[in-house]
């Protein structure tokens, strides 16, 4: 009964962990830039690139993924064999777990995204990456950059 409180407890907790990746695409806004005076400026693309978008600091462990697939692991390898070779099967697991934990959490926490380099009517040049929404953007497309404290979203005119 405990253990499979303990391994949906762990479940819940890492996958809540996992980034919302929702909030760099064009068309979505957070509830700080929701109310807010924005600067509006106009552009052409100069040119567009796919990339992705990682959630998390570049390097940074996926801890919560590790720790949770290490515990899940460790359950997992106690219930295999007995006496010493349950504690090894346990400490195999817990460490073939966290790795495999870690590994689910980096790939959950990236997006499609889109690199787009802008000439503003002023003409300036700024690049924007956002994550990949519905709309594609192309060379020589017209559109319009909203500023507004550090987001900066890029739309199709």
């Amino acid at each position: 009964m405990f253990k499979h409180f303990l391994v949906g407890a762990v479940v819940v907790t890492t996958l809540s962990g996992c980034a919302d990746m929702g909030a760099l695409s064009s068309d979505t806004y957070s509830v700080d830039q929701a109310k807010q005076t924005q600067s509006v400026t106009y552009g052409t693309i100069l040119s567009t690139r796919p990339v992705t978008i990682k959630g998390g600091q570049a390097g940074d462990p996926n801890m919560l993924g590790m720790i949770g697939g290490a515990v899940m692991g460790g359950i997992l390898g106690n219930t295999i064999g007995g006496g010493s070779g349950k504690n090894v099967a346990s400490a195999a697991g817990a460490i073939a777990g966290g790795m495999a934990g870690q590994e689910i959490e980096s790939v959950l926490n990236q997006t499609k995204g889109v690199e787009l380099e802008i000439r503003t009517d002023s003409g300036g040049d700024i690049v924007v990456v956002q994550k990949q929404g519905k709309e594609a953007f192309s060379k020589g497309q017209r559109v319009r950059v909203v500023r507004g404290g550090t987001a900066t979203t890029v739309s199709p005119l």
